[in-house]
This record gives C-alpha cells, sequence and structure tokens, in this order.
C-alpha cells in the first residue's frame, strides 16, 4: 500500500473525495490501497490546513442571520461506557460539534468540538463575535448556557432569540426507545436581547446542515462502527468537511458554493484545491 511520503497528489484527492462522500476509513482502504496509518496521516495534516484557513479567511463577514445548534456524537465509547472503558484515550466519551451557520449564504461561519458546556458555549460566542462585521439576528436552541455567553460577547449588538421545542413523552417502550426521539408537540420563540423578527426566529437550516455533517461523514453516522477512536482524528476531519463544504460544494438551492455567496472566494473550489491547502502551509 502506498506511503504518505509517495503518495501522489491524484490519489490524495482520491482519498479526500471518498471521505467526504461518507465513506470509512476502512472502506477508503479498500477502494484506494492507501493504509489506514497513511489515510490517518493525510486526514491529520489536510485538517490541520483546513482549520488554519477557515480561521484566517473566514472573517469580516456581513452576515444578516445566523442560526446555532450543536450535534452529538461520540469518540471510543460513549460517555454512559467510559468509567468500564479499557486503555480510552483523552478525550474520550460524548463530545458536541457546535456550530454556527449564515441562514442566507448557508456558510458555516465558525464550529467548535467540545463539552456542551458554559466554557464552550463562550469559546464558541466569542469566536463567532470575532467573525462578523455588522449586528445580526442570532437564532439558538434553547440550551441555558447561550444566554450568558451571548451577552458576553455580543452585549446590546445583537437580536437574538432562542427557539424552545417542546416535546412528550416517546410513545415506544423496550429496546427501541432509546433510538427513538420525543414527538414534539410544539416550538416558542423566545426574544432575549435586542429586537429580533419573530418570522426569522428559526433553526431550521442549521438543523438540516446537520444531517449533511452526519451524511458525508462517517464519523457522525448513527449506529455505526465508523466512530471515531480519538479526539484529534475527529477534530481534523470535520475541518477538511466544513472546508470542503464552505469552498467546494455547490449549495442545490444556491447555485453556487456557501463561500462564494458570502463573497470570500470567487470560484468553485476543486477537491485537489482542498487537498494543497496541505502543501501550502508547509
Amino acid at each position: 500500500m502506498a506511503r504518505m511520503n509517495k503518495l501522489p497528489l491524484a490519489k490524495r484527492v482520491q482519498v479526500i473525495s471518498a471521505l467526504m462522500e461518507g465513506a470509512g476509513v476502512n472502506a477508503t482502504v479498500r477502494m484506494t490501497g492507501v493504509s489506514k496509518p497513511t489515510i490517518l496521516k493525510l486526514v491529520a495534516d489536510l485538517g490541520t490546513a483546513c482549520a488554519a484557513y477557515h480561521d484566517k479567511h473566514v472573517r469580516g463577514l456581513k452576515s444578516v442571520r445566523i442560526q446555532c445548534d450543536e450535534i452529538w456524537a461520540f469518540n471510543y465509547c460513549k460517555k454512559v461506557n467510559l468509567a468500564k472503558a479499557k486503555a480510552a484515550p483523552e478525550g474520550a466519551g460524548d463530545c458536541w460539534t457546535w456550530t454556527a451557520l449564515d441562514a442566507d449564504s448557508k456558510l458555516m461561519v465558525t464550529y467548535l468540538v467540545g463539552k456542551r458546556d458554559r466554557e464552550c458555549a463562550q469559546d464558541f460566542m466569542d469566536d463567532l463575535g470575532d467573525r462578523l462585521a455588522n449586528r445580526v439576528q442570532l437564532t439558538t436552541d434553547g440550551f441555558g448556557a447561550y444566554r450568558n455567553a451571548v451577552d458576553v460577547t455580543f452585549g446590546n449588538n445583537v437580536d437574538f432569540a432562542q427557539l424552545i421545542k417542546l416535546y412528550s413523552a416517546t410513545p415506544e417502550t423496550g429496546p427501541q426507545r432509546r433510538y427513538s426521539p420525543g414527538i414534539c408537540t410544539g416550538i416558542r420563540a423566545v426574544p432575549v436581547y435586542g429586537l429580533p423578527d419573530r418570522k426569522h426566529v428559526s433553526t431550521s437550516f442549521v438543523e438540516s446542515h446537520n444531517q449533511k455533517i452526519r451524511q458525508h461523514n462517517r464519523r457522525l453516522t448513527r449506529l455505526t462502527s465508523g466512530h471515531s477512536k480519538k479526539f484529534d482524528n475527529h477534530v481534523h476531519h470535520l475541518s477538511i468537511f466544513f472546508l470542503f463544504y464552505n469552498f467546494a460544494r455547490i449549495h442545490s438551492s444556491l447555485r453556487v458554493t456557501p463561500a462564494m455567496a458570502a463573497g470570500i472566494s470567487d470560484h468553485v473550489w476543486t477537491i485537489q484545491d482542498v487537498v494543497l491547502l496541505m502543501d501550502a502551509t508547509r
């Protein structure tokens, strides 16, 4: 199998293309003939380059409406099994990907992988605030940590509302119950700061994007063994995906990429363009 120091550009493109279309690492090994350690090294190097590019270039955004949400996953094992797990690495257990999506351009403005707690909420909001050039309308779900985080980051310079979903108990019983979410019986828009326009208090776009994340990233596909075994690998894969999504994937409703719609790119990137970021940072 091919080694990293001899891996041609075309082979690197083939590997990343497979991963971005939802193939797992083991499946990519079988399809490309590239060894698993080489693929993981490629993901780590490219993920680092993609995160750096996003951090530098996705800034000064003239967004109008931002929607935020969190998507659950786990590394190595679920939190409930962590106490009895053998040789669990640092970062094992449940993890959450915080996402902030521009509702108009569909650009992934920022993301953070960590815990679902007040500290991560604050770090997430601080980074979001640094990337915006003007006042926005911000909608989040009902997670309580958002209120203080938004207040600390934006103060009075935001129109902020939370969308509270009301659920009934799931009717199923037995083992299948844990895979069945409660039935959503209603939603309640709660203005928090500023004057948010109620007709735009929504998290529908960012929730739809959560589905794209799971479809294009085997590590987040539910009820499979494709989950990440190490936290760093999880983060690197997501960094590649978000760069790919923003700059190289044409959005079906916009007919351009989110980066083009947001005015931070003037063309559609190819997977090769994404892969070459790794060489540009060396």
